[in-house]
């Protein structure tokens, strides 16, 4: 009956607009395969963009993936599709803190107090240490990252976790970077960065010290949060039967994932690497 009163209707219709019910037909039905093949091609380059960011970006970093490439769609269509398609970010959250700040080194002021967005590269850096789990013990990592650009300048793995690990971490990011002016170094109160050593390297680099606060944790928390999200995009994800394993999957995805194609929310969607490119095309 339904069928029969749509059919009278499409008929009275294309009387009136004076075109036959066949080419009515024809036109609905290329309409909604154009919608289709459009809807297709959305679903693959979702799709792409997922398995390009390894199956660990959701929904709001695919959307952000399809503005830069120039199509405007909503997060809440991008969520929708991820889940018809059955695209699941593949990330794991857990995370453990580190480093012992019970010695008797003196301790520098929190001269960064939170102040995490410097103007330019290479004005403030952050650095920490955290540990990876393998089948032989211990893998520790320590990083610094530069809080312009969100870019990790230099790290090192080593299975102790000893003023020499910070060291050549810190030595790697001074070698990358060449910084020119002064630079404001922020750690926690970690007896590695609290050593002669290590302060007495941060003077010859022309670089001031800062620590965090006793027993607060959100006075570093852009390395932490970068440990966090290695752990959740990566170490969780992977079992290490040796150091070795770890350390090449650790260098690969630091310098080949996290600087060069993870965009980062709190540089307007760019990576790392893209951001220090962009300051200095501009400077």
């Amino acid at each position: 009956m339904h069928n029969h009163r749509f059919h009278c209707r499409v008929a009275k219709l294309c009387a009136a607009m004076g075109v036959s019910r066949s080419g009515y037909y024809k036109w609905t039905t290329r309409k909604v395969s154009k919608r289709e093949k459009s809807r297709k091609k959305l679903v693959q380059r979702i799709r792409r963009i997922f398995l390009d960011s390894r199956r660990l970006y959701g929904s709001p970093k695919v959307t952000q993936m399809l503005h830069k490439q120039g199509r405007k769609i909503s997060e809440k269509t991008v969520a929708r599709m991820m889940k018809e398609q059955g695209l699941k970010s593949r990330t794991i959250k857990k995370y453990k803190a580190t480093t012992n700040s019970k010695h008797n080194l003196p301790v520098a002021e929190n001269v960064l107090n939170r102040q995490f967005r410097p103007e330019a590269p290479n004005q403030t850096w952050v650095t920490d240490i955290t540990y990876i789990a393998t089948d032989e013990g211990w893998l520790y990592l320590a990083s610094v990252m530069d809080l312009y650009s969100r870019k990790i300048v230099g790290f090192q793995m080593s299975d102790r976790m000893t003023k020499e690990l910070v060291l050549q971490a810190l030595d790697r990011a001074h070698q990358q970077q060449r910084p020119t002016g002064e630079v404001l170094h922020h750690s926690d109160r970690g007896s590695q960065y609290a050593s002669h050593d290590y302060q007495a390297r941060l003077k010859t680099y022309n670089m001031k010290a800062s620590m965090s606060r006793k027993g607060n944790c959100y006075d570093n928390a852009c390395i932490e949060a970068f440990h966090s999200v290695l752990k959740k995009e990566l170490i969780y994800l992977e079992r290490f039967k040796t150091r070795e394993q770890a350390r090449k999957r650790i260098f690969e995805y630091i310098l080949c994932f996290y600087n060069a194609k993870r965009i980062h929310s709190t540089i307007g969607y760019l990576t790392p690497n893209e951001c220090e490119r962009r300051y200095r095309k501009a400077a």
